[in-house]
């Protein structure tokens, strides 16, 4: 018997955008302990465009095998189809919202980019009523990654990226910078640091300084006419969204004590710095968390914290939201929506 297709977005080769192609693909089995959702939006990351480059940025080691055609993506909203028999506490119907598989799928076996994914019950939460499609899709990993870095990891994996555990530091009354604060991560990251009763500063173009200070910033420096490093002093905190190489800079705006958490830490080489100025440097990998994405849920629900959409387009234009993403500038998430 003929297997049922459905359209997705695969690879079948790295490169550009333009390698992703809209195509029939055989629908997800049913396995035990997961749920397949028909996917109504899919939220745009970058490791999706790191993927779709063939991971370039990650040491080869950490290149896992992979085998064309891959179906990229990770973060979804939509609405239980199935449920496999062992599954209990969501039902068919259910809106729900996921990131699937990551960072064990990081080659494509989370395979959002299409109508139908198979999610892990352990992934998934039922959507927050209060907003929609599009918006929940746009929160699952860029608000784990704020919230497992700030407030709680959620996990005990040994962390491949340092030696030790990450640890959220206090931030009720400190000062808390935020580099790429209009972005992804950092809109979710300055949204974050307000509620939990933080003096704010974001880092970002001027052109998002509006945006910022309707979502609670107290201060917003334009990298593009001032460096932060050269202007401020005894931050409590950095989360640097961009992280890399240029990470290190911010180690001499931090008071002793303080701490630097780049979202992106390869390539930084400040470590006998920040031990000289008595700064902690920690940093960690974002993993789906089912349970988080409810706790989050009621906050997205009751307008606490908001996602912020830059742009939308159909699954069948994938390769123009990674051209726009291409582009820089990101004020939030891009979406895909899917019929």
């Amino acid at each position: 018997m003929s297997r049922e297709m459905m359209k997705a977005v695969r690879l079948h080769a790295f490169g550009g955008p333009e390698v992703l192609v809209y195509e029939d693909a055989p629908m997800p089995d049913l396995t035990p302990g997961h749920v397949r959702v028909r996917v109504h939006a899919v939220g745009l990351n970058p490791p999706d465009w790191y993927l779709r480059d063939g991971y370039k940025t990650l040491p080869p080691e950490w290149r896992p095998p992979h085998a064309f055609p891959i179906i990229p993506g990770t973060d979804i909203s939509g609405v239980v189809e199935a449920v496999a028999d062992d599954v209990t506490g969501i039902s068919v119907g259910d809106a729900v919202y996921a990131m699937v598989r990551f960072p064990e799928g990081v080659f494509g076996d989370s395979k959002a980019y299409a109508q139908y994914v198979s999610v892990p019950v352990s992934d998934l939460a039922v959507k927050p009523a209060g907003i929609d499609h599009l918006h929940a899709a746009g929160a699952p990993m860029s608000l784990l990654t704020a919230w497992q870095f700030m407030i709680d990891l959620g996990h005990d994996e040994p962390n491949p990226l340092q030696p030790h555990k990450h640890e959220p530091v206090p931030l009720e009354g400190r000062t808390v910078l935020v580099n790429g604060a209009a972005g992804g991560v950092g809109h979710f990251a300055v949204q974050i640091a307000r509620w939990k009763g933080a003096r704010v500063i974001a880092v970002a173009s001027g052109r998002h300084e509006a945006l910022l200070r309707e979502l609670g910033v107290d201060d917003v420096i334009d990298y593009r006419k001032t460096a932060p490093e050269d202007i401020l002093r005894d931050v409590d905190l950095v989360i640097d969204t961009l992280g890399g190489p240029t990470t290190g800079r911010f180690l001499r705006l931090l008071k002793r004590g303080g701490a630097l958490f780049p979202i992106f830490p390869l390539g930084f080489s400040g470590a006998d710095e920040a031990g000289a100025l008595g700064v902690t440097v920690s940093t960690t990998q974002v993993r789906s968390n089912g349970a988080q994405l409810a706790e989050l849920a009621h906050l997205l629900d009751d307008g606490t914290f908001r996602v912020v959409i830059d742009s939308s387009y159909p699954l069948a234009d994938a390769r123009k939201a990674h051209e726009r993403a291409g582009e820089g500038h990101i004020q939030g998430k891009i979406v895909l929506t899917v019929d």
